[in-house]
């Protein structure tokens, strides 16, 4: 299954670059396993004798922990389970893995002067923590993250998009999100901007065109792909901004 467009087309239709977090820019739960994450968050949840459906019990991902809760309708056992999942984060970032060419992409994006906001289900304080630490805080124009105790506004849901657009000053169909799920490329397409899916692990392209995406980067060096792109349309468009000028002068 083929994607419809380009890299390169994509990007040159788009300005503003939405990036997602958990995938795109690093590993958060390098060091700190999700598992480990979700399992602490299984037993807040046990605490308070809820029942937990097998499906919730077998899952490693502890976002999908916390977007249970939104079913259980009880919002002081959500927010508890968020509070854990905030903290858990915090020091899961700590010992995150930056992805391979993911400071280059974010180096490209802000030279080439497409500003970039991180949107991400993570929580913002984790991803401001870890582009601190990584001195990445600078050419970032904005951060939104997980909105607290309220998991149902988490992607596919484009809630956490919109305000990132609009914080940017910028209309939706001017922008594209780089995601590497397809809950991503489905939030892309709630709030109507463009899609570039991040096939990091073996058969995820066809899940991400699939859910949608108009482009894909893959593999470990799909960073540097989209990197790469981001220079050569900076190039392309101070090409095109040169013939514009010349031509003026010649007339």
């Amino acid at each position: 299954m083929n994607p419809r467009y380009t890299v390169a087309q994509v990007l040159s239709d788009t300005g503003p670059i939405l990036l997602d977090f958990d995938g795109p820019v690093c590993a958060v739960f390098a060091t700190l396993a999700d598992f480990t994450v979700a399992d602490e968050l299984r037993r807040v949840i046990d605490a308070h004798t809820v029942e937990i459906p097998g499906h919730i019990r077998a899952v490693d991902d502890p976002l999908e922990v916390l977007r249970f809760t939104a079913t259980i309708g009880t919002p002081w056992l959500v927010e508890r389970v968020e509070n854990e999942l905030c903290r858990a984060e915090l020091t899961a970032v700590d010992g995150a893995k930056p992805t391979p060419y993911a400071r280059e992409v974010i180096v490209a994006a802000y030279e080439a002067g497409r500003p970039i906001a991180i949107v991400s289900n993570n929580s913002a304080a984790a991803i401001e923590r870890y582009l601190v630490a990584h001195r990445l805080a600078r050419y970032i124009a904005t951060i939104v993250g997980r909105t607290h105790a309220n998991p149902s506004r988490m992607r596919p849901d484009p809630a956490p998009i919109l305000p990132a657009v609009q914080a940017l000053d910028a209309e939706v169909a001017g922008c594209v999100l780089v995601g590497d799920s397809p809950a991503d490329v489905e939030g892309a397409l709630a709030a109507g901007v463009r899609s570039i899916g991040s096939a990091n692990k073996p058969g995820k392209r066809d899940l991400l065109v699939a859910a949608g995406a108009e482009a894909t980067v893959e593999g470990t060096a799909g960073m540097a792909d989209l990197a790469r792109a981001l220079v050569d349309q900076e190039a392309q468009d101070m090409l095109d901004s040169e013939d514009m000028f010349g031509g003026t002068e010649r007339v």
